[in-house]
């Protein structure tokens, strides 16, 4: 069994967290049970957001009556004191408990910090000095700003995505978080559903101590995947290494992660499934991406205002109408062969 502590916080826990925000697609009283589940199979750690809608009042009501023997991280993505307060008053009546274990920034355009004129950061050393807040993190999807996160010594966690797709810099980063005592939480270990081998997924994260990979969990299969690595953690074998080493051949570079943080779209593309719908479909072969529903989502591309708002947003620093366009015409050439 695999345990990984989060940096200074004390907080240790197997080696497999719930990312709570698959939950929000699913009914009250089916994410209830899949929380459930989770805790009675040794899952520990339980990650969710103010903006996943209403992941935190599931949690709320799945732990009711035993919140000391699970830990919460929830996120703000306010962008002022009023807002940081707003929402974590918020999220504790949704969660039905009196603090959070950790509190994170959301995905932050830039790391905040005391005087920066926010008022951010204040306010969370005052939420933590009152005990609403346990612990004090950060997520992004910019590497910059996480860099920045890890060099100001402000923060006792970082969650950022990482999986056997990283790059040397990503790798680069839990290795300064190591270094600087600083817990790493691996969100988008999956990268967004485009891997699909779970244990060469979860063997590669298992190669850093210092990472607590949080999966992103809506059905009950899922939940029994990830469970089953709690007594029987996978390790890299030459067949994971020769599945991983495919992969990044083929992934590696200028792919859409699917983070959303592109949306909203100003003519209602989908930005973030129909900019990598060409790879869902080779990687997950579904008659349910080539439905009239689905057509339909992906037509919308050609109404496309090529206005720049989309890739002004992207954390990847992508170009995301190249993108769409790419993927739609790869889609249209897969629906005229209907492989499906």
């Amino acid at each position: 069994m695999a345990k990984v502590t989060l940096g200074s916080t004390g907080i240790t826990v197997e080696k497999n967290a719930f990312g709570a925000l698959p939950i929000q697609r699913i009914s009250k009283e089916e994410a209830v049970a899949l929380l459930r589940k989770a805790y009675a199979g040794g899952i520990r750690f339980f990650d969710t957001a103010r903006w996943y809608t209403d992941s935190e009042e599931k949690l709320g009501e799945a732990f009711e009556g035993m919140r000391e023997k699970v830990y919460i991280a929830t996120k703000t993505g306010s962008t002022d004191a009023d807002g940081f307060w707003q929402d974590l008053h918020t999220s504790l009546e949704n969660l039905r408990t009196d603090y959070v274990d950790l509190y994170q920034f959301h995905n932050p355009d830039t790391c905040p910090k005391p005087g920066d004129g926010s008022g951010l950061y204040e306010a969370m050393l005052e939420a933590r000095e009152k005990g609403m807040v346990r612990h004090i993190g950060i997520t992004n999807h910019r590497l910059h700003v996480a860099n920045e996160a890890v060099e100001s010594g402000l923060y006792e966690t970082l969650q950022f995505p990482f999986s056997y797709l990283a790059t040397e810099k990503d790798i680069e980063l839990v290795k300064k978080c190591a270094d600087t005592g600083m817990g790493f939480i691996a969100m988008k270990a999956l990268s967004g559903g485009l891997i699909t081998n779970s244990a060469a997924a979860y063997a590669f994260l298992a190669q850093y101590d210092n990472v607590l990979p949080i999966w992103g969990i809506q059905r009950e299969s899922e939940l029994d995947e990830f469970l089953s690595y709690i007594d029987a953690p996978p390790a890299i074998t030459e067949e994971l290494s020769v599945i991983i080493a495919h992969d990044r051949e083929e992934l590696l570079g200028d792919f859409c992660r699917g983070c959303g943080y592109c949306m909203p779209c100003p003519v209602g593309i989908e930005i973030n499934n129909c900019a990598r719908m060409s790879l869902l479909i080779r990687r997950s072969p579904s008659a349910a991406h080539l439905t009239p529903q689905a057509q339909e989502k992906m037509k919308k591309i050609e109404n496309c205002l090529h206005c720049g708002r989309c890739k002004s947003k992207c954390p990847y620093g992508l170009d995301t109408p190249a993108l769409l366009e790419k993927n739609y015409r790869d889609y249209c050439e897969i629906l005229k062969g209907k492989p499906y």
